[in-house]
């Protein structure tokens, strides 16, 4: 199990403390540091089943600050790919990936639903 977060940021502390509550062993990766690739972002995304939009950090500095909300409907979901890929900071935290499934944001329920 990979998860992937921002030290920093409350949500990710919380999913943190709620898998280590649970006994969860996983592999610990900042966003910042090593950021996803566009090929782990194409392959977490159909893993996950969500839309693309929910792998987007809407809440982030860097989006406000490029505009996003504007720009993304008109953008190609491979011009998307492309610029999630190029910052940590632009993608949705925390995300747990697992061979079988894929998880964005934290929500308990989810989370208990798919690992307890």
């Amino acid at each position: 199990m990979l998860f992937i977060c921002y030290t920093r940021c409350s949500t990710c502390q919380k999913a943190q403390k709620w898998l280590d509550s649970q006994g969860f062993s996983y592999q610990l990766r900042e966003i910042k540091d090593e950021r996803p690739t566009e090929a782990e972002l194409r392959q977490w995304h159909a893993r996950s089943g969500l839309p693309l939009k929910r792998f987007w950090n809407t809440s982030g500095q860097k989006y406000r600050e490029l505009d996003l909300k504007n720009k993304l409907p008109q953008m190609s979901e491979d011009a998307q790919y492309q610029l999630l890929a190029s910052d940590g900071m632009l993608v949705k935290r925390p995300l747990l990936v697992t061979d079988d499934f894929v998880l964005c944001g934290f929500k308990q329920a989810e989370w208990e639903a798919c690992l307890l």
